[in-house]
């Protein structure tokens, strides 16, 4: 056995069958886009009113409420699976991610053909609000072991120059 391996520390084999320690720093981080979702919704759905008419503002409507449930979803379900154990919480974020792309479609699906749908403007509500959302929440992430999930607020002007 070379000196080199002699050095490593065992890994612990019933790690992954323990619980995550700590705050569920994705429960804040889905808070937050929540809240931006709404601010940016009227937005998007007098958007899609403008291009799509009325059918396109009440689809827009429905289309910002699944992203939001979505993403609400996804932060229960990864906090209350950490609880239990790194196993279940990996399982959950795969499996909730299959189950919760099903249900959009199926959401979908079954409004496909009434009267007040306009599939594009759907959609295109759809993969904005994904995409613009986890953008924007990009700028407010610590992603340090440090500060998980949302970064610190600054409370001073003095903190945001020592920042630079």
């Amino acid at each position: 056995m070379s000196r080199a391996a002699a050095r490593v520390a065992p890994v612990d084999p019933g790690i992954m069958q323990r619980p995550v320690a700590g705050e569920a720093p994705e429960v804040r981080i889905s808070r937050d886009l929540l809240r931006r979702g709404l601010i940016v919704a009227p937005l998007l759905v007098g958007l899609c009113w403008v291009i799509w008419g009325p059918h396109g503002a009440a689809s827009s409507a429905y289309g910002v409420a699944l992203v939001l449930v979505n993403f609400a979803l996804a932060a229960g379900a990864i906090a209350l699976s950490a609880r239990i154990s790194l196993s279940m919480m990996m399982a959950a974020i795969l499996g909730g991610y299959l189950i919760r792309l099903g249900l959009i479609f199926l959401a979908v699906f079954a409004v496909r053909h009434t009267s007040w749908i306009s599939l594009p403007a759907l959609g295109a509500t759809i993969i904005v609000t994904h995409l613009g959302l986890l953008v924007w929440e990009m700028k407010y992430l610590a992603i340090t072991l440090a500060h998980p999930g949302l970064k610190p607020a600054r409370t001073s002007p003095q903190d945001s120059h020592d920042a630079r």
